[in-house]
């Protein structure tokens, strides 16, 4: 967890300084899927962290991350009224 925290922050410092504030609580579906490439990225890094066991290692399987993400997509295109993170309790929740 203090690994993605840390990429996280990197990539927010490398990043042009943004003043948006995501509460992933209340973003539906519809809004990640609508939202910039950069945006969609950081979520899904965080996201990927959330779901991880606490004592997991610090690694990040690229293969995972991207079947998570495609799996992400094509549930949140059906579904784009649902909520982001009762979207992906659905799908990761039990992982």
């Amino acid at each position: 967890m203090k690994y993605a925290v840390a990429v996280v922050a990197f990539v927010l410092s490398a990043s042009p300084v943004m003043a948006d504030k995501w509460d992933l609580s209340t973003m539906t579906c519809k809004q990640f899927i609508d939202s910039d490439k950069s945006t969609i990225g950081i979520i899904l890094s965080w996201l990927d962290a959330y779901y991880k066991d606490e004592d997991a290692p610090p690694v990040i399987d690229t293969d995972k991350f991207v079947q998570n993400a495609e799996k992400l997509g094509a549930y949140c295109a059906i579904n784009p009224q649902i909520g982001l993170i009762t979207a992906t309790d659905s799908l990761f929740g039990s992982e």
